[in-house]
């Protein structure tokens, strides 16, 4: 959007549960001279009335519809509210992030709130947002004796998260829901997120004192059962491998490709908040598979494109990073894969058959890079003795590009 297209500037004034009377005076002076005002519904109603003052409700659904907002309000200047912190899960992230010209005049934060209720330094504890995002984001924050702050959508949210702590090992995490902060009606309940089944109020924070015996790691090489699958597959220690040689870095894209059960893409995002992927799968089951399988790992934002390489490539935003982890033997798609690959990328292909050990061969010849040769075996019961079970040895193909590329 270019600036023509927004206000000339938009004032977001945080307003905490207090409403008004919590409001310093040059935030009220900020709200009272504004000509126009935006704010939910519930915000515009804690602050007087002003002769002359244009009132705009946020539009529903608020995403798609703020575009137009902010074009429709093009070189005025605006006020609006916000709860608040209007960064911390707040509007004016995504008013900044659509181009607006945006200054911020926060408020305590909720999570400033909580930290204070619960004795809990910055330091200690995780924050976060399920504020319209899925509630299995709260996934990978989880691990024993961890502290979480957890911004609710609303009045269900503290039971969705009792139940999705207990269903995922967690069930003895102790939960603490601080509703209405900052308000006269303030208070807080307690409980055992197994035996969860107390109200909340609609704006409320959980806090989480995490316990159990959950999955709790952001290695790489998760154990193989925590994936849903049908043999296809990247194993443990073959995927740990793959891993350090596609080096996630925050905010970086992977694409996987032959994802098979998601399992290279899923453990790229868990490495940090910000990673993405997507996941190139051909069979409709698998492909399904891979969505169910980010959801119980705590990536529901994995993408996950259905068709076969190299067609299925078309369009996608480049990435940083590549995975072949089947199909590379198919024409053009390792073609496809290094021509797309941003400069200074990572690519590592894994092969198991003769025709795609010598494909690794002559591309390791042509682009350079390190092939391996990879063989696990794993100890099992012979009779009344133990011995070793042999997996089949996989070429591994890993090439960096150069950064000027």
């Amino acid at each position: 959007m270019s600036a023509s297209g927004v206000p000339s500037e938009v004032v977001v004034v945080g307003i905490g549960a207090d409403g008004w009377a919590g409001l310093p005076g040059s935030s009220r002076s900020l709200v009272l001279e504004a000509p126009v005002l935006w704010g939910g519904a519930r915000h515009l109603s804690l602050v007087p009335s002003v002769d002359g003052q244009e009132r705009v409700p946020w539009p529903s659904p608020l995403s798609s519809a703020l575009p137009g907002l902010l074009a429709g309000y093009a070189g005025r200047r605006v006020v609006a509210l916000a709860s608040g912190d209007p960064l911390v899960s707040g509007i004016a992230s995504t008013l900044l992030a659509l181009g607006a010209p945006v200054r911020v005049v926060p408020a305590v934060s909720s999570v400033a709130l909580a930290r204070a209720r619960m004795g809990w330094s910055a330091e200690s504890c995780e924050v976060v947002s399920l504020v319209g995002r899925p509630l299995e984001r709260l996934v990978p924050a989880l691990a024993p004796g961890r502290r979480v702050l957890v911004l609710s959508s609303d009045a269900s949210t503290p039971a969705s998260v009792a139940a999705l702590l207990t269903s995922s090992g967690w069930g003895a995490s102790r939960m603490t829901v601080l509703g209405d902060l900052g308000s006269s009606s303030e208070a807080s309940v307690s409980g055992v997120a197994s035996s969860w089944s107390l109200d909340s109020p609609a704006l409320n924070v959980v806090a989480v004192e995490v316990s159990g015996d959950g999955l709790a790691s952001w290695s790489p090489g998760l154990p193989d059962d925590a994936y849903e699958n049908d043999g296809q597959l990247t194993k443990r220690d073959l995927r740990a491998s793959a891993l350090a040689r596609l080096m996630p870095a925050p905010g970086q894209l992977l694409w996987d490709v032959g994802a098979g059960a998601g399992s290279v893409g899923i453990e790229w995002m868990r490495s940090h908040p910000t990673c993405r992927a997507i996941a190139i799968e051909s069979d409709p089951g698998r492909a399904a598979r891979i969505a169910r399988n980010a959801s119980a790992l705590g990536v529901p934002d994995l993408q996950v494109v259905q068709g076969r390489a190299p067609s299925a490539l078309s369009g996608l935003e480049r990435p940083d990073a590549v995975f072949v982890g089947g199909g590379a033997t198919r024409e053009g798609v390792l073609e496809s894969c290094l021509a797309s690959i941003r400069p200074g990328g990572r690519l590592v292909v894994h092969g198991v058959t003769v025709e795609t050990e010598a494909l690794l061969a002559q591309a390791y010849a042509d682009h350079g890079g390190e092939l391996t040769r990879i063989g696990v075996e794993t100890a099992a019961p012979i009779g009344t003795f133990t011995g070793w079970t042999p997996a089949r040895t996989v070429t591994q193909w890993a090439w960096t590009g150069t950064p000027g590329r």
